[in-house]
């Protein structure tokens, strides 16, 4: 009696079998590491919004402090977004009749906010408190990006970690901080520290030259800041 399958057959079947392992184990890997990319979670990408509205033009262009529009950042957990009025300001003077600017002018006329959409967003167990941040010395750079440069808003980075990481590194530099304050002040009793609108990638290099300045500093656990 002749073969129903030639030898072939089995070649094939176990390449089928591979195929299917390697499909599968690639759709796992998919399914677990699509959610956790920058595209994924928007990072880079402008948002649309009612209007076009550059930081970069207003913030680097025309030197308009940041707490202008969102006044509530030092004293409140939210930054706060500015009343359509405050657009007005100024644009109840120049750009009167621009269209791009037509939203704002009907939003005034209408006494209705604009929507907004929100660019940065956190899950519902994180609080965070904008104002602690500040008035610590954490500069809006340090979360948001190089606002500044932005023509259009865009998410900077996915803050994934973020918290943890950046208060991991804080605590070490400011308790080395602490223990320059207590053993040997400046003149001015103020210690310089990395800037917190650097890079966050930069501050390992800067935490760990002020451990090598001060060896004394074992771990941050072992001294109380000044």
């Amino acid at each position: 009696m002749a073969a129903i399958f030639p030898p072939k057959a089995n070649v094939i079947g176990r390449a089928v079998l591979l195929a299917v392992a390697v499909l599968f184990a690639a759709g796992i890997g998919w399914w677990w590491l699509s959610p956790r990319t920058d595209w994924a979670r928007r990072v880079g990408f402008a948002i649309d919004q009612p209007v076009p509205f550059s930081h970069e033009h207003h913030v680097a262009g025309l030197g308009i402090d940041c707490r202008f529009c969102h006044v509530s950042v030092e004293v409140s957990a939210n930054a706060g977004l500015p009343p359509t009025w405050t657009c007005m300001t100024c644009h109840s003077q120049i750009w009167t009749n621009a269209a791009l600017l037509a939203p704002v002018r009907e939003s005034l006329a209408e006494g209705k906010p604009l929507a907004w959409d929100r660019i940065n967003n956190l899950p519902d167990y994180v609080y965070f408190n904008h104002s602690i941040h500040v008035a610590k010395g954490v500069g809006c750079a340090s979360c948001h990006g190089q606002v500044n440069r932005m023509p259009l808003s865009y998410k900077a980075a996915s803050l994934t970690q973020f918290g943890l990481d950046a208060h991991g590194r804080h605590a070490v530099a400011a308790s080395a901080a602490g223990a320059l304050r207590h053993s040997q002040p400046h003149a001015d009793g103020l210690l310089d520290m990395p800037s917190v609108n650097a890079p966050v990638r930069q501050w390992p290099t800067a935490v760990t030259q002020v451990r090598n300045d001060f060896s004394s500093v074992q771990t941050y656990d072992s001294v109380s800041p000044g």
